[in-house]
Order: C-alpha cells, then sequence, then structure tokens
C-alpha cells in the first residue's frame, strides 16, 4: 500500500487505527513525513470493556458506548450501576459516605476483564461526568478507582480492601472506610527517627571520650 501525499509543513494524518488494547495501549498506522509507524497512546483514548455491560444487565453483544452510556445514566440517578441484588445495599453506603463528606459512585461488574487497568478506564469516565465525586468500580477479583479528591495511594488502599471482600456492598463500604482512614504520619515519623539516631550517634561519641579519658586517669 502507498502512503499518500502529504504536506511536510503540515500535521501527519492518520490512515488507519487499530483496536484498542487493554492497559491504554492503542495501535495506529501513521503517515508521518512519508513514513508508516505503529504509535502507542499511553491514556487517551481509554479502553472500555465490553464486561461493563454486565453491570446493567445487558448482553455482551450490546455496543460498548450503550452500556457505558447506560452506566452513566444508572450512575446520574442514585451513584450506583449494579446488579439489582446489590443496589440496595450500595444505595445506603453512598449515602452513608455523603454524610462523611464524599461524592461516592459505585459500578459493579458482574464479570472482569482480563486486566483490571480497563476499571480504572471506567472510573474515569464516570467520574469525568460528576466532577469532584469518588469512584469505585469492582468485579470479581479486580477494582479501579477514580478521584481528585484523594491522592493514587490511598485510592489503591482502598481498592485493596475493596476488591477481597465477600460482596461488592462489603467492599464499597471497606473502600470508603479506608478513605477515612488517617495517613500514618510519616514524615513526623522520619523526622523523630533522624533526631533519634543523630542523637544515639551523639551520646556514643560522648560515652566513648569519657571511656579513653577514665582510662587514661587510671593509668
Amino acid at each position: 500500500m502507498q502512503c499518500p501525499q502529504t504536506d511536510p509543513t503540515g500535521p501527519a494524518p492518520t490512515i488507519g487505527v487499530g483496536r484498542d488494547i487493554p492497559g491504554r495501549v492503542r495501535l495506529a498506522v501513521k503517515a508521518d513525513r512519508g513514513t508508516v509507524g505503529v504509535v502507542t497512546d499511553l491514556h487517551s483514548p481509554t479502553y472500555i470493556p465490553v464486561e461493563v455491560c454486565s453491570a446493567v444487565g445487558l448482553a455482551f453483544s450490546t455496543p460498548v458506548d450503550e452500556c457505558m452510556g447506560t452506566v452513566l445514566a444508572d450512575v446520574a440517578v442514585d451513584g450506583v450501576a449494579a446488579p439489582p441484588a446489590d443496589v440496595g445495599g450500595l444505595q445506603q453506603v453512598v449515602a452513608g459516605a455523603r454524610e462523611r463528606g464524599i461524592d461516592l459512585k459505585v459500578v459493579v461488574m458482574q464479570e472482569s476483564p482480563l486486566l483490571d487497568t480497563p476499571l480504572r478506564d471506567v472510573a474515569t469516565q464516570v467520574g469525568q461526568a460528576h466532577p469532584g465525586s469518588t469512584v469505585l468500580v469492582v468485579s470479581p477479583g479486580w477494582a479501579g478507582t477514580y478521584s481528585t479528591t484523594y491522592d493514587r495511594v490511598i485510592l489503591e488502599a482502598g481498592q485493596d480492601v475493596a476488591k477481597t471482600a465477600p460482596n461488592p456492598v462489603q467492599g464499597a463500604q471497606n473502600f470508603v472506610d479506608q478513605l477515612n482512614t488517617p495517613d500514618f504520619p510519616w514524615i513526623a515519623f522520619t523526622i523523630l527517627l533522624v533526631i533519634g539516631v543523630s542523637g544515639a550517634a551523639v551520646a556514643t561519641r560522648l560515652l566513648q571520650s569519657w571511656a579513653k579519658r577514665s582510662a587514661r586517669v587510671k593509668t
């Protein structure tokens, strides 16, 4: 296949785009001043897995955009997109989180993709539709999150306790509890540790000097 002639001073046009790959990797063939290559997109577009359809009871044959649109519509109503058996309990968790100052959104997928990365992409789309919210997406064995309020360390700690819970409702509650767990004061601890080590070193040096002087006096 021959590449079309392009203006060397203009932007490189895309002449063919491959499918999205889990993990935010997108394959594309581009004409860049007469060259053809592979482009890796590290973040955009996000990869929304077909398993998101299981959160709203749609078949995997349903277009993913339609499934994601239904998820967003459900979340807009009560903050929850999940199988009917989990909705009531999750609504209570969302209400409890709101009382603690957390705008929580929860998506529960009954099926899991091969990787956990797409769950974070789903959470990102929900979070971008609801600025200021904190989003938890769970599936069997996986969890993904999005928030502009909490840092990634706190979110990943919350993911760990969410995905190991016996059911999505307990997982969501564990997540909220983790968000409200005070961070260990590592900076203060480090400062105190440095002061303590320095003090011990000075004390050791003084004791050594005292021991040497005592030895000279005795001789």
